[in-house]
């Protein structure tokens, strides 16, 4: 249950800053049918970790992982337009942002990180960054 709530947090804020750039950027989600646009657009991934137990009675559950997006541009755009974009999602997902749902809270961990660019028939550049939540 809580993995979706992680999910719906995160992704809930990448489709409203989405939605809200002009233009607006189109995002696929996970296992969700996307018809790639030939412009620029992203690609969420929540890349989930280990889920432990913290304490002896086994009620704790500490939820680790990772949230990555990919930005997709056109193949000889340069890097530029992906880097301006990895810098608005940098100020979307602040180093130690909580995001809650009643009383479930998960937090960003690490600042977003941007990844090596992977050339191909697109020029794609990840960003991510890591995440905790703790439950009892």
């Amino acid at each position: 249950m809580s993995e979706k709530l992680i999910r719906s947090l995160y992704e809930g804020r990448l489709k409203a800053w989405a939605a809200a750039r002009v233009p607006a950027l189109p995002v696929a989600w996970e296992n969700v049918s996307f018809t790639p646009p030939t412009g620029i657009y992203l690609r969420a991934f929540l890349l989930r970790g280990d889920t432990t137990s913290r304490d002896l009675y086994g009620d704790n559950r500490h939820r680790v992982g990772v949230f990555q997006v990919n930005l997709v541009c056109p193949a000889g755009s340069g890097p530029g337009v992906a880097e301006g974009i990895a810098a608005e999602l940098d100020a979307l997902f602040p180093m130690n942002l909580i995001l809650t749902s009643g009383a479930f809270s998960v937090t960003q961990v690490s600042p977003l990180r941007t990844r090596a660019a992977l050339p191909d028939d697109r020029y794609t550049v990840p960003v991510d960054f890591a995440y905790r939540a703790d439950t009892y």
